[in-house]
């Protein structure tokens, strides 16, 4: 009897089961929402339950699989092309900083040649240079002010020189002078006397 009820239990389960299924068949309702959630959230809102089970519409199992399937697919499609964008963009990025690294290398050789400069088969920086020929200038005007100083003052010793000279030349001329007036007037006193000599004899 125990075994008899039992079997008319599985029974009245399974006709329940069947009558749900076809139920869940016929149903024609519409999802508004097509997103993933909003198939999985209308599957469970149109199942039914049974002892604590849900009974799934397996049409709509299957359309909620092949959208899940079809996301995945895309997703994975777009992460693959993702993956080569970023390649892309890091094997672009690498070449810009070879390009970059070129250039900075290239300025800083620009900007090496711009502060150095070639004087004589030697280099010199431009700092260095400057400071050089502004030295070289400085010790020139300095030895050129010292030799000015100095003609400057050798003229006037000169000058000095050639005026003493001078006076003591006009010195001399005066003095040759006086002494030609004084051996003329010897000379002349001379011949007087000779004179005077000359006539005493006669007489």
């Amino acid at each position: 009897m125990q075994k008899f009820k039992h079997i008319l239990y599985c029974l009245g389960a399974l006709l329940f089961l069947n009558v749900s299924f076809a139920q869940a068949q016929q149903d024609t309702s519409k999802n508004t929402d097509p997103s993933l959630n909003g198939q999985y959230q209308f599957m469970l809102k149109k199942s039914k339950s049974l002892y604590g089970a849900r009974l799934i519409n397996p049409s709509r199992l299957s359309s909620l699989w092949k959208s899940v399937s079809d996301t995945l697919r895309k997703e994975r499609k777009q992460l693959q092309e993702a993956k080569q964008q970023i390649k892309s963009q890091a094997d672009n990025i690498a070449s810009l900083k070879g390009e970059v690294t070129g250039k900075e290398s290239s300025l800083a050789s620009a900007t090496a040649s711009v502060n150095e400069i070639t004087f004589l088969g030697i280099s010199f920086n431009k700092g260095t240079y400057n400071t050089i020929v502004w030295a070289i200038i400085i010790i020139l005007a300095a030895g050129l002010a010292i030799v000015i100083l100095q003609t400057g003052k050798f003229r006037k010793e000169a000058t000095y020189r050639t005026q003493l000279y001078q006076e003591v030349a006009d010195e001399f001329q005066a003095h040759k002078v006086k002494a030609k007036d004084k051996e003329m007037k010897l000379a002349r006193e001379l011949q007087d006397e000779r004179n005077k000599w000359d006539e005493g004899g006669r007489r």
